[in-house]
């Protein structure tokens, strides 16, 4: 019999990857390729779901090649994505429909107010696990539905579709019209008890039932593929965040991985019963595999990371690409008082404040672009702190080791700092590429390729790691300096009252 593989397909914020892993978890060969980022206005931010189809296309076969495989080697296609980004389709034609609405948008805002009413973001809390926020992918679909001529109703006669990236690319890929626990956990949509779309949600919020996937679990076979992967399984579905936890082997309540990419999000499995946070934390699934329990998680979400890196390098011009980042920041002891936080759509968790925008503080004539670059990788940390404060408060159990994983993870002056914010080990997999992995096993496990996940945990091998070397009292400084340029990043986008809907 042939060597069989299991292939990831990561729908990405920037770009969308396939990764194809033999059965020890290891890497056997890569395709990626980048997408536009599409902004008509400020704080809107759109893609083309048919271009990330075409790209997804590409890098599958751009995959296959590499590792000389051939699509009847692979025994299962597992998909993972960046979560909340809306896509509604013609169901005929398959055409969008409009652009994606990306996670990052902020279009929804003042629509999240009226939904929000007298009893504000809480309002749905208790069934959905997520307070009213822009982030969330059910306000995108009512923003949709509004806003495109004749959409509702169109809508209403069951003739267009909606999904998260997922939904798109299984439709795509086996025109079953399909979305996991995990994902439709995102959409605020979803009853988190039930795991079914709840109907009262649905009612105060506007959505046409007719336009949404069928919830199934993470890990079983959805359908086989059509076209250029003809007859393989595609077998799991998770965001791209439950689809790390998943890789990183947190299998037991208590257990924490940290994903360093475009944003940064942490994700506490707290067992088979949602816990819900006082903390300003999300309430999630975790994953489903199969017909066994669902287990949950609790989230921080930090919207800007790595692209505040990025934006470093785009929009300032001090680096030439990402990874000079450290060496610039290396050219000076300390942040030289300065501090960035970055809240350019908002603050995520803990804050959850759609009225705040980005500030540098503690400028002075001594603050070089070496400073500037150590407070955007501070900046990184910072955030990570006030979110694992929150867990710990949450969950009781305070935060001993962080499992990390993502692109800034190269970044060792970033994991040094990591350890010496949150005064904890933190440790970086041999297989930093968990998100794909996480997708795979659960494809995997659902064809039988792996036999269960004790089997995945024996994959996982550390490949290095740091411990806290800072002084507490500067720690301690630091912090309290952080909170204060927090504060000054509040109120700066003004709100008109608008009618309650």
């Amino acid at each position: 019999m042939t060597q069989q593989y299991v292939a990831a397909i990561d729908q990405g914020t920037t770009s969308s990857r396939c990764i194809i892993f033999d059965r020890d978890g290891r890497i056997v060969s890569v395709g990626q390729r980048e997408h536009r980022q599409i902004f008509p206005q400020p704080g809107w931010v759109e893609h083309d779901a048919a271009e990330i189809w075409d790209g997804v296309q590409q890098v599958v076969h751009e995959a296959l090649e590499k590792g000389d495989i051939t699509p009847d080697q692979l025994a299962a296609v597992g998909i993972t994505n960046q979560r909340e980004t809306t896509v509604v389709w013609d169901r005929e034609t398959g055409e969008p429909v409009h652009n994606a609405i990306v996670w990052q948008d902020t279009r929804t805002d003042d629509l999240i107010r009226r939904l929000g009413g007298v009893v504000g973001q809480e309002r749905f809390r208790e069934r959905c696990g997520l307070p009213l926020a822009t982030y969330f992918a059910g306000p995108k679909l009512r923003w949709l539905l509004d806003e495109v001529p004749g959409l509702r109703e169109r809508a209403e006669r069951g003739e267009v579709l909606f999904g998260t990236m997922d939904s798109w690319i299984i439709w795509k890929l086996t025109g079953q019209h399909i979305t996991d626990v995990t994902n439709a956990s995102r959409t605020m949509l979803m009853n988190l008890h039930t795991l079914q779309w709840d109907p009262e949600i649905l009612d105060a919020i506007g959505i046409p039932a007719a336009v949404l996937p069928e919830i199934r679990s993470s890990a079983e076979v959805y359908g086989e593929a059509t076209g250029f992967l003809a007859g393989v399984p595609v077998a799991s579905a998770l965001g791209d965040q439950h689809a790390a936890l998943f890789g990183q082997t947190c299998f037991s309540p208590g257990e924490v991985k940290g994903t360093y990419g475009t944003g940064t999000f942490l994700v506490l499995n707290t067992g088979t019963e949602p816990v819900m946070s006082a903390n300003g934390l999300l309430t999630t699934l975790g994953y489903k595999i199969g017909d066994q329990p669902a287990v949950y998680a609790l989230e921080g979400a930090v919207a800007v990371t790595g692209s505040l890196v990025q934006w470093l390098r785009d929009n300032l011009g001090l680096i030439a690409s990402a990874p000079e980042i450290e060496t610039l920041a290396l050219t000076v002891e300390d942040n030289g008082g300065c501090y960035i936080v970055p809240a350019f759509s908002g603050l995520f968790a803990p804050h959850w404040r759609s009225d705040a925008r980005g500030v540098i503080t503690g400028l002075t004539g001594y603050v070089n672009k070496g400073h500037l670059a150590r407070a955007v990788l501070e900046a990184s940390a910072w955030q990570t702190r006030e979110v694992v404060d929150a867990m710990n408060t949450d969950s009781g159990i305070p935060l001993t080791s962080l499992k990390v994983d993502g692109g800034m993870t190269a970044d060792n002056l970033l994991m040094q700092t990591l350890a010496d914010v949150l005064d904890v080990e933190v440790v970086r997999p041999m297989v930093a590429e968990t998100t794909c992995l996480g997708a795979a096993y659960a494809a995997g496990l659902a064809v039988g390729y792996w036999k269960d996940m004790e089997s995945l945990r024996a994959n996982w091998h550390k490949a290095a790691e740091w411990s806290p070397r800072m002084d507490p009292k500067v720690r301690e400084r630091e912090y309290r300096n952080w909170t204060k340029a927090v504060q000054r990043t509040l109120g700066w986008v003004e709100h008109d009252e608008q009618p309650q809907d």
